[in-house]
């Protein structure tokens, strides 16, 4: 599937650069964009509220089975940059629509998880449904997020299309939900040239 290079995934081809970006993969198409202008703009289910730098383009449909807790933004396009936007994943909820007869499935949220469960619940959608052939965790760290106790995680992966990505994810569960903006992009140019905005964009981010 193409998961958004975005969570923009799970996040082109997570991928939640979707999977907004989360690596290359086969089957969903998008059904169009909308211009985010430069300004408070709540995302996913409303539950957060972000202020880009600059404009960006929001990707019209989910690729997540939550739709209403993700959303994905893109720069230049999925294949090759995404952020997503998880707002609120409730507690037995999955980032990726899955069947219940597929071989592989994503773990499904848990409220209790730890950040080190989290993030490799991200690298199983990268491996199971964004088309990762080879994942290197970079680094996890202690970071805030809206306030609140939360984590950053950076990783570098293949995918079956022979590009090379990398990805930075800050979130926190707040109140039993898990909040997250993962950014996702090619790591030659885009990943470099766009991590800026990303990071603007998690210093604006606030509950609403």
């Amino acid at each position: 599937m193409r998961f958004g290079r975005s969570l923009t995934l799970a996040i082109s081809a997570l991928s939640l650069a979707a999977c907004t970006s989360i690596g290359g993969g086969e089957g969903f198409s998008y059904g169009g964009y909308s211009l985010v202008r430069v300004k408070e703009t709540r995302v996913g289910n409303d539950s957060m509220a972000v202020t880009p730098p600059r404009e960006w383009n929001k990707i019209s449909s989910s690729l997540f089975v939550d739709i209403h807790s993700v959303e994905d933004w893109t720069q230049n396009g999925p294949y090759l940059d995404g952020i997503s936007f998880v707002t609120g994943l409730k507690d037995g909820k999955a980032l990726v629509y899955q069947r219940s007869r597929d071989d592989r499935q994503v773990p499904k949220f848990r409220s209790n998880m730890t950040p080190l469960e989290i993030t490799a619940m991200i690298e199983s959608l990268f491996r199971v449904r964004g088309g990762a052939v080879d994942f290197k965790t970079v680094s996890l760290t202690p970071r805030p997020f809206m306030g609140y106790n939360g984590f950053q995680y950076d990783y570098e992966h293949l995918d079956g299309d022979e590009v090379r990505r990398k990805g930075r994810a800050v979130g926190a569960i707040i109140d039993g939900r898990l909040y997250l903006i993962l950014f996702d992009a090619a790591r030659s140019h885009y990943y470099g040239a766009l991590l800026p905005d990303f990071e603007a964009i998690v210093s604006s981010a606030r509950l609403v």
